[in-house]
């Protein structure tokens, strides 16, 4: 899974781009923001339902995207993929300028309520900006009452992300976080104990999330101590995985749009 995860954002690199979060592969009950230790061994495995999360930036305009994989083709499987990626194209058909958020959220949560299963109350899809992978608005996969009636505006940028189960629909943490933030804000000043050099390139990720695999160059030690000055600073924030809370497989599938004078782009096509 990590070599994977490191061939897509060594690709990424390849043509150009730059890595807007480190990529991401949850598999099964694992929703999202599984990111591989600098060490993790894990191997996909027959019937895994493997989802790959992958932000790309140029000049700091992110786009973010989803995918995911019914390893093997496993029957249990089809319907959980179906569901998100119907959700997903759905949604996009909707689009277009003027159309509420609360809109999409309808489609989406139809498209997936209809083939029997949940889509997921507390993720969402979101807004994207520059060295910003989220921002407003939230795109809610559950139309829920009391929710915004944002609508979408000419240059608006916002990513797409159904996630469909057969279990609770609602995840929580679970396990140690590998993907981390500092606001691009944030004063990191010199930190004690911390080389400035590993300093440096935490602030050279300008706000964008990172992992630990992608500061190997320093020895883990030191980066463990640097992540811990940062946490003591008040400036680092932690994303770990997030778990299907009834331990259930999730599908996703996700895209970004450009909301155009005329109609919508699909960006990450």
């Amino acid at each position: 899974m990590r070599e994977v995860c490191e061939g897509v954002e060594a690709e990424i690199e390849r043509q150009g781009g730059g890595v807007a979060f480190p990529a991401q592969s949850s598999r099964n009950a694992l929703a999202a923001h599984y990111c591989s230790a600098p060490d993790d061994e894990t191997r996909y495995a027959e019937g895994d339902l493997a989802k790959l999360d992958i932000g790309v930036h140029v000049d700091g305009w992110v786009v973010d995207t989803a995918t995911t994989v019914n390893v093997g083709d496993a029957p249990a499987n089809r319907l959980l993929v179906e569901a998100a990626e119907a959700a997903l194209s759905a949604a996009i058909g909707a689009a277009a300028p003027g159309v509420s958020v609360r809109t999409l959220s309808r489609v989406l949560e139809q498209e997936i309520r209809r083939r029997g299963l949940r889509p997921m109350r507390n993720l969402c899809g979101h807004g994207v900006g520059r060295w910003t992978v989220h921002c407003a608005p939230a795109v809610p996969n559950v139309l829920a009452p009391g929710d915004p009636d944002h609508l979408l505006t000419p240059g608006s940028v916002i990513a797409i992300e159904p996630f469909a189960t057969d279990g609770s629909g609602e995840v929580g943490e679970h396990g140690m976080p590998e993907v981390f933030r500092v606001p691009p804000a944030a004063p990191l000043g010199e930190l004690p104990g911390v080389a400035p050099a590993l300093v440096a390139a935490v602030a050279a990720f300008r706000g964008l999330p990172f992992a630990r695999r992608q500061l190997r160059a320093f020895p883990p030690d030191e980066v463990q101590a640097a992540l811990a000055a940062l946490r003591r600073k008040g400036v680092l924030q932690s994303y770990a995985a997030l778990r299907e809370a009834w331990g259930r497989p999730v599908a996703q599938a996700e895209h970004t749009l450009l909301v155009r004078d005329d109609g919508i782009e699909v960006l990450t096509a």
